[in-house]
């Protein structure tokens, strides 16, 4: 009987280990990834102690560029776009931020919001401008309304789309992001990341899922798993302060415009209305079909409205 219950014992240890060996998922090395995912315009430059991937795109000229920042688990392709349509017109800086994309984790493991305002100034500086118009997507919105709050003199004007920083109660969190917050379960996004786990994420964020295609996927799927990023996720979540700095807010001094998917479920668009309370000169568009990422689901018709606002007096 005994040696029956070890010879079980045996087995299930064997099994359990040749599973969790057939789904390991390990990190790709960044210069592995830069061939399909860094082509030219792309370049990287040394801000701050990271390298960041980064793009200077449309008229050289341009003395007030427009700077797009992009959500957590994001990277710069997601204001492509965006970048298609602004750039005849303007000049377009897009980079991967700290902890995502090939830019890749911060040595300092520092994802606090003051670090990310800290870093885009320096970014700034690095490219040699004075100031510029500045977008930003959920995490990339928040550190928009952030830069635009302590350094005024830097943002002409500010775009926030569907943006983070203050409280609010999702409807539905993508299950990468539910992972990546629970301290039980973290370590095994790091080890094991099933290609399905980050369609049903994309998924979550789009108003209309038909528009989330394969190539749209493994841009996400690459990306998260460029060495080090999926340990900095769970970094970047616990460092978090949702609703911390709101009395910021009062201090931006910006025209502002304020671009909400009707369908988001991550952050509602009930979020929108603080926003307007908060921010009470800004202006609202609000997009029927869209969700999460609108500028990355109908680039045309959202860059569009922003460059109308961008031209506006």
């Amino acid at each position: 009987m005994r040696k029956t219950t070890v010879a079980i014992a045996t087995l299930l240890t064997f099994t359990l280990g040749a599973l969790g060996w057939s789904l390991y998922t390990p990190d790709l090395p960044v210069e592995s990834l830069r061939t399909r995912w860094a082509p030219p315009p792309s370049q990287f430059r040394a801000v701050d102690g990271l390298t960041v991937h980064l793009r200077d795109e449309g008229i050289a000229t341009d003395s007030v560029p427009v700077l797009l920042l992009h959500g957590t688990s994001a990277s710069l392709h997601t204001w492509e776009g965006w970048s298609e349509v602004m750039r005849p017109s303007r000049r377009v800086l897009t980079m991967d931020l700290p902890g995502f994309g090939l830019t890749g984790p911060d040595p300092r493991d520092d994802y606090r919001m003051e670090r990310y305002t800290r870093f885009v100034v320096a970014l700034m500086d690095s490219l040699r401008v004075r100031r510029v118009d500045l977008a930003g997507n959920s995490l990339g919105g928040e550190i928009a309304w952030h830069v635009a709050a302590q350094h005024p003199d830097r943002v002409r004007k500010l775009v926030l789309v569907d943006p983070a920083g203050l409280p609010f109660t999702s409807l539905s969190v993508p299950i990468g992001f539910r992972l990546a917050r629970d301290p039980r379960l973290s370590w095994l996004m790091t080890r094991i990341l099933p290609r399905r786990v980050v369609t049903s994420s994309v998924r979550d964020v789009y108003g209309d899922t038909s528009r989330v295609s394969d190539a749209l996927v493994d841009r996400y799927y690459d990306l998260t798993r460029r060495a080090g990023n999926r340990a900095a996720l769970p970094a970047r979540f616990a460092q978090s302060r949702p609703g911390a700095d709101t009395m910021l807010l009062a201090r931006i001094t910006s025209p502002t415009l304020i671009l909400w998917g009707a369908q988001d479920r991550l952050i509602p668009p009930a979020t929108a209305a603080r926003f307007l309370q908060l921010l009470p000169g800004a202006q609202l568009v609000l997009y029927p079909e869209l969700g999460h990422v609108p500028h990355e689901e109908d680039p045309r018709r959202t860059a569009t409205d922003v460059l109308a606002f961008l031209r506006a007096p």
